[in-house]
């Protein structure tokens, strides 16, 4: 059985403790009047603030979480002023909601490769069952977290949807038409339609999974591969429902027809790469004794191609927006290239120029330190590839790395290490009656 440490655990608190200090001063920090915003912005040299300001069409009369650069009024003085102090207020909420969905969204990488290994009755992962078990026990907080602030937005705590104002929805044709899916009451109701049958599939095969142990014959390994074939079904629809809902709904105007596929390589590849770091972190204290080297370089080789399926998917949405040149289409590009350049292109070279270069050499997945440099440049990477999406919506070029960001980020992986490594400890770590798991064993590539 594994034992977390003190050392682990003192780490993971402190790390939460400081997190939350760090996101509260950020709420603390955020202006609550036009005139502090004003002052903030002369603190810093005026920001971003008018470098764009005789362009920009303001949707939501002020705040910030949708603007676009084609055509439309100029904003007066005072509409700028209330435009930037909105992008500024809903900065700390922007940074919780990003690092929120960030580390949730692995764990749910982790649960569709799960699925997957069990729909395939995969031969060479059952020595790793366990390891995702425990990633997957974030999706109860993790989603949870995600589902309040989703609550909170609606309750109009914070302006990270802009369709869900009223009095800029009846301002705007566009969101009128979309009135009858982007509601309130309805995006609810999906999210925790979603929850439900991600936590409800997690915590069932977990069960099963626990019981095949203790089992005289193979009926909970069957039933756990009957149930995982299925749940794939519902993952792909719900999973792609949620990055329209959770994701790309923050620019009501655009859409692409690609993006749940979009955020699912996303999710994918962080999910498979905290395995691999969470395994070789294991191995590294004892454990897993009979995972070798084969199991961590076909781990390797997940980060390296999902790192290409997803550059893939970022340059067909990119080119094919590009190219084609629609207004409404290239806004969310023109946004993201002018306002956020670095960050943009940083994170497509962190996502796939890295892996290719780290990992494509056979030899260099084998070697554990290697793939865990890797694999903090692929995290770092995605958690920019999300940052991207959610931040020129709701804080438009206002943004930096700052204190909320920071704190956001320490407070979810504190809580993150936490609570997977307390369920890594709830079990054995090597299940002992799967059918498979001698091919597992003896798994060389």
């Amino acid at each position: 059985m594994y034992t977390v440490s003190n050392r682990l655990k003192i780490g993971a608190i402190i790390l939460m403790i400081a997190g939350f200090a760090l996101t509260f001063y950020g709420f603390y920090a955020a202006p609550k009047t036009v005139a502090q915003s004003k002052e903030m912005l002369k603190s810093h040299g005026d920001g971003h603030g008018e470098s764009h300001g005789a362009e920009v069409t303001v949707v939501d009369e002020g705040h910030g979480s949708y603007s676009e650069k084609a055509g439309g009024h100029t904003m007066t003085e005072a509409e700028h002023d209330e435009h930037v102090f909105h992008q500024l207020s809903n900065k700390p909420w922007a940074a919780v909601y990003v690092a929120a969905f960030f580390f949730f969204m692995i764990a749910l990488g982790v649960l569709a490769f799960y699925a997957i290994q069990r729909a395939a009755q995969a031969g060479w992962s059952p020595l790793l069952f366990r390891v995702m078990e425990g990633i997957t026990s974030y999706i109860v907080p993790g989603g949870i977290i995600v589902f309040v602030i989703l609550v909170l937005s609606v309750m109009h705590q914070n302006h990270l949807f802009v369709w869900m104002d009223k009095t800029v929805v009846a301002k705007d044709a566009l969101l009128q038409g979309k009135a009858g899916y982007l509601n309130p009451t309805f995006f609810l109701i999906r999210a925790a339609i979603f929850l439900a049958g991600w936590i409800g599939y997690r915590e069932y095969s977990r069960k099963l999974s626990l019981a095949q142990d203790e089992s005289d014959d193979n009926s909970n390994f069957k039933l756990n591969f009957r149930i995982s074939a299925a749940f794939l079904v519902f993952y792909l629809i719900s999973e792609s429902i949620m990055s329209w809902d959770w994701i790309m709904s923050v620019d009501p105007h655009w859409f692409s027809t690609l993006f749940g596929w979009y955020i699912f390589a996303s999710m994918f590849v962080s999910g498979i790469t905290v395995i691999a770091m969470v395994t070789i972190y294991l191995k590294s204290k004892g454990y897993l004794e009979e995972v070798n080297d084969s199991h961590i370089h076909d781990l390797a080789k997940f980060m390296f191609g999902i790192s290409i399926f997803w550059t893939y998917l970022w340059f067909s949405q990119f080119m094919l927006i590009w190219y084609a040149n629609i207004p409404e289409e290239v806004t969310y590009y023109i946004t993201r290239i002018e306002d956020y350049n670095l960050p943009f292109f940083g994170m497509v070279a962190m996502n796939f120029l890295f892996p290719v270069l780290l990992l494509m050499n056979s030899d260099y997945k084998r070697l554990n330190w290697f793939v865990v440099m890797a694999g903090i440049v692929i995290l770092a990477g995605h958690y920019m590839d999300i940052f991207n999406a959610i931040m020129p919506a709701t804080v438009g070029d206002q943004w930096y790395i700052g204190i909320p960001e920071i704190g956001a980020i320490l407070f979810f992986a504190g809580l993150f290490i936490f609570w997977i490594f307390r369920a890594l400890a709830a079990a054995p770590l090597q299940p002992k009656r799967n059918p498979f798991i001698e091919e597992s064993r003896h798994f060389h590539y």
